[in-house]
């Protein structure tokens, strides 16, 4: 196992507690929580193959925040 690897499933980890218990319980603040465990499987695709990693988090990164941020204003907007 690489450092990256571990590295990455201990951010992962921490990341999915941060976005499933966050503290202020508001849509943005989920939307900043969910950053950090897409930075973990960053770190853990890159102890496979780096081009793999990088496209694929960058195409779902892309789409989450996208989905999330449409969320966000339909919310806010019905309130």
């Amino acid at each position: 196992m690489t450092p990256e690897f571990i590295l990455g499933c201990i951010i992962l980890i921490v990341g999915v507690i941060a976005v499933g218990f966050p503290r202020p319980k508001t849509y943005l603040s989920r939307l900043i929580s969910l950053e950090i465990p897409g930075f973990g499987l960053l770190l853990i695709m890159l102890a496979y193959d780096e081009m793999l990693a990088l496209v694929t988090f960058i195409g779902v990164t892309a789409i989450s925040t996208f989905v999330l941020v449409r969320a966000i204003e339909r919310k806010e907007a019905a309130q």
